[in-house]
């Protein structure tokens, strides 16, 4: 039976680099010991090993001195770029300077974020880091795979169940559903009722088509129903089918400020619960010195925006 030995061998030792660039670097055995803090026989084994793994006497007696072979040679800057690399990789994160930091983050985000906060926050980064750029991805389901797979940065939305339990999560800011008509509706006029709002024509928000949500529920208690003449996936499609119509569009407060202006909020007559909006990302961004700046200036920027 032939036996593979290969597959039983050890990784080699990568101590082994910082040594191997030393002796190539120094050309003699008590030297090299000496700047290692090493006795010369405990040198000479290490270089014994180095022998082994390379395959290579790597530095030979000419005379009194040693001389590299061609492979020493051919070694030397190689190896003296690693240790240098694996030293960096090793060292603890220099302190950010925004000034310098070139990057690019992505975040993806519910429909009316960036039209509320986005310029606020572009101009806040500008303002501290100029050679960042923000890439905005709009949010079209609650899949937690970009985060994952490293395609986002940051994401803005609410927890639910399918959220992926690994992910940094942070509330931003709480919200709640309002009720929203144009400038001259029969609501903008009179006190706004269970009743009467009940009794108009209403425009459904669901990503998924669903006619059916806590608007719903809240009004079956006290025994009523609307009217949900059409269903849209946004808040931006609702509330332009309001602006033009006599529909009535139910979005959330905080995240459709502008895209509301010049229309007639008001106050859901129903009790319907409110909502919290977090940021959400993944740990290996956790300790990023960027990413921890980049998630300070989201809730500087959402903290100073109100709803209704």
């Amino acid at each position: 039976m032939e036996v593979c030995y290969g597959s039983f061998m050890s990784k080699p030792d990568l101590n082994l680099l910082v040594t191997l660039d030393v002796l190539l670097a120094e050309g003699s055995v008590a030297r090299a010991a000496r700047r290692l803090r090493l006795s010369p026989s405990a040198m000479s084994r290490t270089l014994a090993r180095l022998r082994e793994a390379t395959g290579d006497p790597l530095l030979v007696r000419a005379g009194r001195a040693l001389v590299p072979t061609p492979r020493a040679i051919e070694l030397r800057e190689r190896v003296g770029q690693l240790v240098e690399d694996g030293t960096a990789v090793l060292r603890p994160a220099e302190k950010l300077n925004l000034q310098q930091l070139v990057r690019t983050f992505t975040l993806r985000t519910s429909e009316g974020f960036v039209e509320n906060f986005g310029a606020d926050l572009i101009a806040r980064v500008s303002a501290e880091a100029p050679g960042v750029r923000l890439c905005f991805l709009q949010k079209s389901d609650k899949d937690s795979a970009p985060l994952r797979e490293g395609i986002v940065d940051l994401e803005t939305g609410v927890v639910e169940k399918t959220t992926a339990p690994e992910l940094r999560v942070q509330a931003l800011f709480p919200d709640r559903l309002i009720g929203v008509v144009r400038k001259d509706h029969p609501l903008s006029r009179g006190k706004i009722t269970s009743a009467r709002y009940a009794a108009g024509r209403h425009i459904s928000v669901s990503r998924r088509g669903l006619g059916h949500g806590p608007i719903d529920a809240a009004l079956e208690s006290l025994g009523l129903k609307r009217e949900i003449v059409t269903s849209v996936g946004g808040f931006a499609t609702a509330l332009a089918l309001a602006r033009v119509s006599d529909l009535i569009a139910s979005v959330p407060a905080r995240h459709t400020g502008n895209l509301r202006a010049g229309m007639f909020s008001f106050p859901l007559p129903v009790g319907v619960p409110e909502f919290t909006v977090s940021m959400l990302w993944h740990p290996r961004l956790d300790a990023d010195a960027a990413h921890r700046w980049l998630r300070g200036r989201v809730r500087e920027v959402c903290a100073a925006t109100t709803g209704l």
